[in-house]
């Protein structure tokens, strides 16, 4: 499948003088319509690889080409109009005196009707399952209900790809489990390219891959499933996934099983079998 997103010997410092780099050399690929997940410490490099990618951060060497176009000072608003981020504040980002207000504003530049703009507001909302909330003030949402709309916001523009900053990282576990689930059916119903900042298990285990960075540089690319089986998972700011926990107490009183699990939910089909 076709790269949507190429970044070639990317280099990044914040200061010139730095004897260091934030991002250091680094090469990677992301297809179109895949998950990436970019996992690692804090201060690894994660935000500020997608914050270039973006444009946000100019880069001091290196090339970073969105669907077929080099990102350049000329072309960068029309590279911006094809990714769509979500932060990890959502309190952050609002700037209507609605729900529906807010979704609205990054239309108003397109050239839209009214008639598209509503349309389009409304559709956004209902993928995300904010649609009954529409007419109420940002402020008196959940976090995760923020969220939600934060990225109906982005879905509305219709961009190629979605990327999350650590945009669980505040919730609780069920407001992170229903965002999750939110990404999920957006980017099927929109064949959408999702990379997200994280260090949520549930997260990484929906991606297809996951790039792990370490002070500025890619340690290691893997799918899922061989990120999990590693034994240093705390090194590189992960937890260890309950399944292998739960795994390894059972395997300590004789229940010895097979391979790793992605889920629990994994984990709890294969109990069943064995029972």
């Amino acid at each position: 499948m076709k790269s949507i997103i190429d970044v070639k010997n990317l280099s990044f410092r914040y200061k010139e003088n730095q004897k260091y780099y934030d991002v250091k050399d680094i090469t990677f690929h992301v297809k179109r319509g895949e998950w990436l997940s970019i996992v690692g410490h804090n201060g690894s490099g994660k935000s500020t690889t997608v914050r270039l990618i973006d444009g946000l951060l100019e880069a001091e060497s290196g090339e970073i080409v969105i669907d077929g176009q080099r990102l350049t000072e000329e072309n960068i608003w029309n590279i911006r109009r094809q990714i769509g981020m979500v932060f990890q504040n959502p309190d952050n980002q609002f700037v209507g005196a609605t729900v529906e207000d807010d979704v609205a504003f990054g239309l108003e530049n397109q050239g839209l009707s009214r008639q598209e703009m509503k349309k389009r507001v409304e559709e956004a909302l209902d993928l995300v399952g904010m649609l009954d909330f529409k007419k109420r003030e940002p402020a008196r949402l959940s976090g995760g209900q923020k969220q939600r709309v934060a990225i109906a916001g982005v879905v509305a523009l219709r961009p190629a790809i979605l990327i999350l900053d650590e945009a669980t990282s505040m919730l609780d576990p069920e407001g992170r489990r229903e965002l999750i689930e939110t990404v999920r059916g957006i980017r099927k119903d929109y064949d959408m390219t999702v990379i997200s900042i994280t260090h949520d298990l549930e997260e990484v285990a929906m991606s297809d891959r996951v790039l792990v960075m370490k002070r500025g540089e890619i340690e290691s690319t893997s799918s899922p499933r061989e990120l999990f089986s590693r034994n240093d998972l705390d090194q590189i700011g992960l937890d260890d996934p309950f399944a292998n926990q739960l795994k390894h107490s059972l395997s300590q009183n004789g229940y010895n099983l097979p391979e790793n699990y992605l889920t629990e939910s994994e984990l709890e089909d294969k109990l069943w079998e064995l029972l």
